[in-house]
């Protein structure tokens, strides 16, 4: 299988990224990389993560801080979005 970020997960990772590199440059790249782990982790292993509240969806916690949402389908792993886990999830409608 193949693991693949959606733009908007780009973005969170980014983001996620970029916050932490602005106090720790190091925590920030060991962060990344641990965000990398865990995707490369699903590709070998797709339901490892939780059922999602979101449904079609799993959920990883690569970090005690942040959920990684992710769906399977045929040979792929989506990563939807990277969320902080203080953060409301799913995000309410308006």
């Amino acid at each position: 299988m193949r693991d693949f970020w959606v733009s908007a997960a780009e973005k969170d990772r980014a983001d996620i990224i970029d916050v932490i590199g602005q106090d720790n440059p190091l925590a920030a790249i060991r962060m990344d990389e641990l965000f990398a782990e865990a995707a490369g982790r699903l590709a070998d292993h797709p339901h490892v993560g939780k059922a999602g509240q979101i449904p079609g969806t799993r959920e990883l916690i690569p970090h005690e801080s942040y959920r990684l949402v992710y769906e399977v389908q045929d040979d792929s792993v989506w990563i939807l979005a990277l969320v902080h886990t203080a953060r409301m999830w799913p995000p309410r409608r308006s």
